[in-house]
């Protein structure tokens, strides 16, 4: 159940960040204006920042529940292994094999996208612009960021494997919840499938369209 509800915040965030993502098709105004607004979100009713902590919180809180949800589960499979195992084939053979390796490796990059794009620590400290208290460079740090072609590879690669995460973790997540109706199960494979697509044809455009020069 843990894993359920973490993955779902999880994967109703990544929704959101892809929207956010699409912006910069429409431009460095438009993309820098969406970043900015996050800081400044609900203001005056809220504090600046507010909002954007409290996903921060949430969502660090979710994925530290989900990766030792996860670490127990895979503990526990390996401990009742006997002589006699189920044998799965096919793709969903290969989808449950790969979901801790999937996991370690998006964890990973989360750590390094924050660092690269969120403090600019390291990583492209000499093309990061800090955002200020009236403008954000979102759209500059991430053409900068992109134009290294070992970072848009490694960007675009770990959208295919997010995809391969969401997608199966959504097939997986009726039974987990206690849903074991045909339609709900369909429903909710079929809802992480279209999110899966959406992540790697809207998120792993982005570097490959800004090592082409289309995005500048």
């Amino acid at each position: 159940m843990t894993m359920a509800v973490t993955g779902i915040l999880w994967a109703a965030f990544i929704g959101i960040h892809l929207f956010g993502n699409l912006k910069i098709f429409q431009g460095a105004d438009a993309y820098n204006h969406y970043a900015h607004w996050l800081r400044e979100a609900f203001y005056p009713l809220l504090p600046k920042l507010s909002v954007l902590w409290a996903m921060r919180v949430v969502l660090g809180l979710a994925l530290i529940a989900h990766v030792c949800a996860a670490a127990m589960i895979w503990w526990r499979g390996r401990q009742a292994r006997g002589p006699h195992r189920a044998k799965i084939r096919g793709a969903r053979a290969w989808g449950a094999w790969l979901m801790p390796l999937t996991g370690v490796l998006i964890a990973c990059f989360v750590a390094i996208h924050v660092l690269d794009l969120t403090l600019g620590w390291g990583i492209q400290s000499a093309a990061f612009t800090a955002p200020t208290a009236d403008q954000s460079f979102a759209y500059e740090n991430l053409v900068a960021s992109f134009r290294r072609p070992a970072m848009a590879v490694f960007y675009s690669g770990l959208m295919l494997l997010l995809a391969i995460h969401v997608a199966k973790g959504f097939s997986t997540m009726a039974s987990d919840m206690g849903a074991m109706g045909h339609r709900w199960r369909a429903t909710l494979a079929a809802i992480g499938g279209l999110l899966a697509l959406a992540i790697l044809i809207g998120n792993g455009a982005i570097p490959i369209l800004v090592l082409t020069g289309v995005i500048s």
